[in-house]
């Protein structure tokens, strides 16, 4: 991984508007990935699940239409990691947004506690 942070998000997510204001507010240098038009590959999604040890749940955006549309929260019970993964790679618009990549963690979604821990 990288040592520099990168913040996966879409620009008009309010959200992430908000957590990247609070990059900036902390001095943090980070580089943006636009998640629509650059979404993350299997592989990556596949790595930074590993090594977030977070539940595969949390990468997903379940307030997101895909989301609702695929009926998602009846299925994914179902699926395998490994099918999530490949679910997830298919449509950046399904991925959990801030998706933060840092040497020191990966976080899902903004939440200010959390990301003060992980990358001040």
């Amino acid at each position: 991984m990288d040592s520099k942070i990168t913040v996966l998000c879409y620009e008009r997510c309010t959200t992430c508007k908000k957590a990247l204001k609070w990059l900036e507010e902390n001095n943090i240098p980070y580089e943006v990935r636009p998640i629509k038009e650059q979404k993350p590959t299997k592989e990556e999604l596949t790595e930074w699940y590993y090594a977030s040890k977070l539940p595969i749940k949390k990468f997903f955006n379940t307030s997101g239409n895909i989301y609702k549309e695929q009926k998602l929260k009846e299925k994914l019970p179902t699926m395998s990691i490994e099918d999530q993964l490949e679910l997830l790679a298919t449509d950046g618009m399904l991925v959990k947004r801030p998706l933060v990549i840092s040497p020191n963690g990966i976080l899902t979604g903004f939440k200010e506690e959390e990301w003060s821990k992980v990358l001040k």
